[in-house]
């Protein structure tokens, strides 16, 4: 509030602007809804527009607060399950690994945004960083920073236009919701899908080493493996079969409004998006419709509960087995090579799992904008 998000109870305020047109503004409860939407992870915004209204989001403090209180929870209870699991150096590990990913991403989708368009520059345009669809106070650091924040949690506030955002950032986005936001993710969320990856981990690597896969001083056996597998099939299940149908019927087709590779990738971030838990979307897309309002909310259940139901599952399994001393000769999850390996895990798994569907899209539209093709 001190900065300028409103919080009143008034409805609406009509005002005559510098023009002489008369323009009505919605008011509410913004700021405490604010605080609920960022910590809870939640990004629903009180305006359509989300956090790129001035009203719920002024200037750049409150874009750092907003972008803060994103990833506050979710870090916190890394450091939380450190304590708990009686090593504060595995809750660190995995920290580590998220935020090493983490790096990567943003440094990925600010390098493409500020690339701008080529085809302006085959033009003759003098092309600096792609602005279109971003708000000149946050500029392109700012806009880049929040995009890639609420695409690796499951929060789905925006300060941009995701839809504007350069072919390749847009892809980067879409990977960070593809392998289940566990770059840091949603409060809770994050921290359980990043197990599936990290009981995964330990699994290959004792099989690599020869020793028998275990975590936290309990083996890791079969059933923990199907139900991590089928964790991580589930939600891929459902982006790429209800993106494939609604790529190949009328009712699916009728919601784009861009052709070519770009309105694949709509269809294809709102199931991303919907299975992911996110809610931001590639708004070219009309998806408030009968056929998409139906396949969205089954791909946002099989996403939800295809994840929560089988990582339940292994935590009791895990939790009713006895508990071995590590030796010298263990395989251990609290350092740097398992941090390392564990980021790759992540990068590996959703690079083979998803990459056709991005090089149909995200990857093809650049290229093609490198060339000069228009849809």
């Amino acid at each position: 509030m001190s900065h300028g998000v409103i919080q009143t109870f008034s409805s609406y305020v009509e005002l005559t602007t510098i023009e002489g047109v008369k323009q009505t503004l919605a008011m509410g409860p913004v700021a405490s809804q604010e605080s609920i939407k960022m910590l809870g992870t939640n990004g629903g915004g009180f305006f359509n527009v989300n956090s790129a209204h001035p009203f719920e989001n002024p200037n750049e403090l409150t874009n750092f607060i907003q972008i803060f209180s994103i990833f506050l929870i979710p870090i916190a209870l890394l450091f939380a399950y450190g304590k708990f699991a009686g090593n504060r150096r595995e809750g660190i590990a995995i920290f580590g690994a998220m935020a090493l990913l983490f790096a990567l991403t943003l440094s990925a989708t600010y390098y493409a945004e500020s690339q701008g368009n080529a085809m302006l520059t085959q033009l003759g345009v003098e092309a600096g960083p792609s602005m279109e669809g971003k708000e000149v106070r946050f500029a392109l650091g700012a806009s880049s920073l929040f995009a890639t924040v609420t695409t690796a949690a499951s929060c789905g506030a925006v300060n941009a236009m995701h839809d504007s955002f350069s072919p390749l950032a847009g892809g980067v986005l879409m990977l960070q919701m593809m392998v289940g936001e566990v770059i840091f993710g949603g409060v809770g969320a994050g921290f359980y899908g990043m197990m599936i990856y990290a009981l995964l981990s330990m699994f290959m690597i004792g099989l690599m080493v020869g020793k028998t896969p275990m975590y936290l001083g309990k083996k890791i056996e079969a059933y923990e493996i199907k139900a991590v597998i089928i964790a991580l099939l589930l939600p891929s299940a459902a982006i790429l079969g209800f993106s494939a149908i609604a790529a190949n019927c009328a009712d699916g087709l009728a919601g784009l409004n861009n052709a070519g590779p770009h309105g694949l990738g709509e269809i294809l971030y709102a199931y991303t998006s919907a299975a992911a838990n996110n809610g931001s979307a590639f708004a070219g897309l009309t998806a408030n419709t009968p056929f998409y309002d139906v396949t969205l909310a089954i791909a946002m259940f099989i996403g939800r509960f295809g994840v929560i139901i089988p990582m339940i599952a292994i935590a009791a399994s895990m939790s009713n087995k006895k508990t071995y001393a590590l030796s010298s000769g263990s395989v251990r999850s609290d350092n740097m090579t398992f941090t390392i390996f564990l980021a790759f895990t992540v990068l590996i798994l959703g690079a083979l799992t998803f990459l056709p569907a991005l090089t149909f899209t995200a990857i093809a539209e650049h290229v093609l904008m490198l060339s000069g093709k228009l849809f």
